[in-house]
């Protein structure tokens, strides 16, 4: 259950929300605040019990709630079991105000035709009360290729690590509405929303570069009033005004669970269905008939992260898995989860 000081209120696009998570605090006394190299640490603490499979090693609170890929486990099981190495990629975004501290990394898991384990990815979320872990919620992505696509970055894009100059640092109320404009102009996306990026907006998704990726050699580049797919060489803004991405049926599920307001950063939870069926055939903005998505239903559990200045979405990064079609969370009711509400 939220701690009775844990909610503001929110307002705008996203209407009443809770700020940080649901089940965080947004607002915590002097005698327990953690700030972002306390909160790092808890996070390097975490990594190094969980591979060493030994939970009693955390300070953790006395009901302390953990989640792996949407379900509920014992501390100590899942993959408490199989982790045996931490990777080199670290991105952190850490929101002292809520008390959570969200984070993307890679990891060496188990395995037998590799010695020191295949490398994952694991997007996590810990929760601290009082300089005890309260909540931990992990998503494993089990693709080495995307793992590999990571680690080989070696560390985070500079621009996470910015600090926004005082006077241009946004509210949190803010930086959530400018995030979930993302997902709401691109859940069955008609290219006449308001789209808020910058010019050279990227994003990276598992590694991949999925926007603004370079022409292979003998291909022309696709042309958006032409196409039937929108394309990964578009820019963000392209990509949404094409229209082309309207088989994204319900982005739902979302949870804004770490904002960064020093860096700009928005760390978030969410699910993206393709409901498939008649879905797949839309119109285009020009009025073209499109047809396009998944043949089945589909739904991606995923983590994202935006870099925010000035109102717009500058960069984006996000991994993800396929998941069961309509799973949710961990973390929410039946309602919330298949809600697109914004939290």
């Amino acid at each position: 259950m939220p701690h009775p000081h844990a909610k503001i209120l929110l307002t705008g696009l996203i209407g009443i929300l809770s700020v940080g998570v649901t089940h965080g605090q947004v607002s915590r006394s002097s005698s327990d605040s953690c700030d972002r190299a306390c909160l790092e640490g808890f996070v390097d603490q975490f990594l190094d019990a969980f591979i060493r499979h030994d939970p009693t090693q955390l300070p953790l609170a006395r009901s302390t709630r953990f989640t792996e890929n949407g379900q509920r486990l014992e501390l100590g099981d899942g993959s408490w079991r199989s982790m045996v190495g931490k990777g080199t990629y670290r991105l952190f975004v850490s929101d002292p105000t809520a008390g959570q501290v969200a984070f993307i990394g890679t990891l060496r898991e188990e395995n037998v035709k590799i010695k020191e384990g295949a490398l994952v990815l694991i997007a996590l979320r810990l929760k601290i009360d009082n300089r005890q872990i309260s909540e931990i919620e992990t998503f494993i992505v089990r693709s080495e290729q995307a793992a590999q696509n990571v680690e080989k970055a070696g560390k985070p894009h500079p621009v996470y690590l910015e600090t926004v100059p005082a006077a241009e640092r946004m509210s949190r109320e803010d930086l959530i509405k400018t995030a979930n404009m993302y997902f709401s102009g691109m859940q069955l996306n008609d290219g006449k929303g308001v789209y808020p990026f910058t010019d050279d907006c990227d994003r990276f998704e598992n590694g991949n570069q999925t926007t603004n990726a370079p022409t292979p050699p003998g291909q022309t580049r696709p042309d958006p009033k032409t196409a039937s797919t929108y394309s990964g060489q578009w820019g963000c803004k392209e990509q949404f005004e094409s229209g082309l991405i309207h088989f994204v049926t319900r982005i739902r599920d979302r949870r804004f669970v770490a904002v960064d307001q020093e860096r700009g950063l928005v760390y978030s939870f969410a699910f993206f269905d393709h409901a498939a069926g008649d879905t797949r055939n839309f119109q285009a903005p020009d009025g073209r008939k499109v047809t396009a998505g998944p043949t089945t239903p589909w739904t991606w559990q995923l983590a994202e992260m935006f870099k925010i200045e000035k109102g717009k979405i500058r960069r984006i990064e996000a991994i993800l898995e396929r998941a069961p079609y309509g799973m949710g969370s961990g973390w929410s009711s039946w309602e919330d989860a298949m809600s697109d509400r914004a939290r």
